[in-house]
């Protein structure tokens, strides 16, 4: 009879990684970072349990997007009012809040469930080369993808 494998939840251990978006292609970079999160580059991996670790996104102003994505592709927000649908290109949402184009695309790539808002929890994206978590002592992550123009 088999039976599925379940980690014992207080030996998962979590490693914290830091990811530098500096010429990366979003998409690409967001796959990526998701099964980080989700804990799939793991040999322990569990569907329905949080087996990931931490990401830390630096840099997210300098995301790379390619053909006319930068003036064509629209983020879209709802305040919950009638009318209240607010819409914004790819190059205004970078110049003001450049953080959220990566936590959305990471976002839309985890399980649309209360597993996948645990692990987004999981996932620290700062504009700047600077953040917090030095005392976690991140480990360099590298995308192995094409760089972005």
């Amino acid at each position: 009879m088999n039976k599925t494998y379940l980690p014992p939840v207080d030996t998962i251990e979590r490693n914290w990684y830091v990811v530098d978006a500096e010429g990366q292609r979003l998409g690409r970079l967001a796959s990526e970072v998701a099964n980080v999160l989700r804990g799939k580059n793991k040999p322990t991996f569990t569907p329905h349990m949080d087996v990931g670790d931490f990401v830390i996104v630096i840099n997210a102003e300098k995301i790379a997007v390619t053909g006319k994505k930068r003036t064509q592709k629209l983020y879209r927000r709802h305040s919950g009012r009638p009318g209240g649908m607010k819409t914004e290109t790819f190059a205004k949402l970078q110049a003001r809040i450049p953080e959220r184009i990566i936590e959305q695309a990471i976002k839309g790539m985890l399980p649309k469930n209360s597993l996948g808002r645990q692990l987004f929890t999981k996932l620290k994206v700062y504009p700047g080369s600077a953040h917090p978590h030095e005392a976690q002592q991140p480990q360099t992550l590298e995308i192995k993808t094409i760089p972005g123009g």
